[in-house]
């Protein structure tokens, strides 16, 4: 007599579809569920109402952290749903900021020399990316090439302290940067110029529209291809797609994320300089997306609110080693943590969700 099928607990049963309701941890093939714009809707006004409500020292710090999350989404989403592993996305970040600095200070105006500087950084990775996606480099080797690319835009910066080195009428300065950088003002009143408040304003509204308009692409055809081409790249070019061709407009597009972070933190220092590209700053970028769990897009976010807040609280409270301490609190969160914090919780909560109503069903 053959065996019938095997009976799974509720338990079993319910711990996919209780972690697939957990914000951050449903598959990116589901479409969000009413819950998700719910919480989406409620994060957004609260960082609205926020900054008339807080000094200026914490709109500063709270407008850093969403500006970089920016910067962190863009890995997350390249690394984490198409599989490549960036160091580079600091080079578009700092291309985004010396671009903005460069048209704004030779123009006197702010509007298009913020889009453009947004749009010259995707030219770069496009024309970086062909050569690198089209030349079948392999994973390992394209990590490689966009840090060495990098660390070659932190040195060539770094070599323009000479009074020759000037676009336009601004001079690079070198490592000195480029101080001075006008605020951004509005399209419609170019008079008008937003202050502190008003840098926190655009920062959330970008984030949250990344965040969305990301979410959303990954429910598309040509997200659920991305997310194909991670799981089996060659499985998609046998089914008849170019890999190549949706990997080159993924990285494109997160090379464009990074810069719209270039531009808005040109906008929040007034300043642009050449530790935007640097080594340390690719790595932390790397620290944020692991510290949150790659394998979302909430968890970036996260993550990079959490180390920075730890930076900022370590070095208010006179820890003399702040990088050391925060070197060794990273350690622990990837270890307790190995999935990220986000999936970490979502798992852990899945779990006690299952539980109880396993006790339920006795």
């Amino acid at each position: 007599m053959p065996a019938g099928p095997t009976r799974k607990s509720p338990a079993a049963i319910g711990a996919p579809a209780m972690i697939a309701g957990i914000p951050g941890m449903a598959p990116p093939s589901v479409a969000p569920a009413w819950w998700w714009w719910l919480l989406v809707g409620l994060a957004s006004a609260v960082l609205l109402w926020l900054p008339p409500r807080i000094d200026i020292a914490l709109q500063l710090d709270l407008s850093i952290i969403l500006i970089l999350a920016l910067l962190a989404l863009s890995m997350s989403f390249l690394w984490g749903y198409v599989g490549i592993l960036s160091f580079g996305q600091t080079a578009f970040f700092g291309l985004g900021g010396y671009a903005y600095a460069v048209l704004a200070l030779n123009f006197d105006t702010t509007t298009w020399p913020a889009l453009a500087a947004i749009l010259l950084p995707m030219l770069f990775a496009a024309v970086l990316g062909y050569f690198m996606i089209y030349g079948l480099v392999s994973d390992i080797y394209l990590s490689v090439i966009t840090l060495v690319v990098t660390l070659i835009l932190e040195k060539g910066i770094r070599s323009t302290s000479g009074p020759e080195y000037v676009i336009g009428s601004v001079r690079l300065n070198g490592q000195n940067g480029i101080p001075g950088l006008p605020s951004l003002r509005l399209p419609w009143d170019s008079s008008t110029e937003l202050f502190v408040d008003g840098v926190l304003y655009l920062a959330t509204l970008m984030l949250i529209l990344v965040y969305v308009g990301l979410r959303l692409l990954l429910v598309t055809h040509f997200g659920r291809v991305l997310v194909g081409i991670r799981e089996n790249e060659r499985r998609i070019d046998l089914l008849g797609y170019d890999s190549r061709r949706y990997k080159l407009a993924a990285f494109v597009l997160a090379a464009g994320i990074a810069a719209l972070s270039g531009v808005l933190y040109a906008v929040w220092g007034n300043f642009v300089a050449p530790e935007m590209f640097n080594l340390n700053q690719a790595a932390q970028v790397v620290i944020w997306v692991i510290v949150g769990g790659k394998s979302t897009l909430i968890g970036p976010i996260v993550g990079t609110a959490v180390v920075q807040h730890l930076t900022l609280r370590l070095g208010t409270i006179g820890v003399g080693q702040v990088t050391l301490v925060l070197g060794i609190v990273l350690m622990v969160f990837v270890l307790v943590f190995r999935e990220g914090l986000v999936p970490s919780l979502g798992l852990l909560v899945g779990r006690l969700l299952g539980r109880g109503r396993s006790g339920a069903a006795r």
